[in-house]
């Protein structure tokens, strides 16, 4: 199973800020699991490649999505301090 998620972004400040938040799952991410997310100008695209079970994916899928809030959420702080 693959996704590939793109979210895009007003600045590339932003798009970078993103990516890097989410960097540290391509290197945490368990056996048949492989996630990589990087920064395309002021796009931000995550792969996902799973070889596991369907809920496994279905919950790397989310779980990327909620990390991307996080991160989200943080930018718009930090911009608006």
């Amino acid at each position: 199973m693959n996704a590939e998620i793109t979210i895009s972004y007003k600045t590339m400040q932003e798009a970078e800020a993103v990516a890097k938040a989410l960097i540290p799952d391509n290197v945490k991410a368990p056996r048949g699991l492989i996630i990589r997310t990087i920064r395309q100008g002021t796009k931000v695209l995550t792969m996902i490649e799973c070889t596991t079970k369907l809920l496994t994916f279905l919950a790397t899928i989310d779980d990327v999505m909620s990390a991307v809030s996080v991160a989200e959420r943080s930018v718009s702080t930090v911009r608006d301090f």
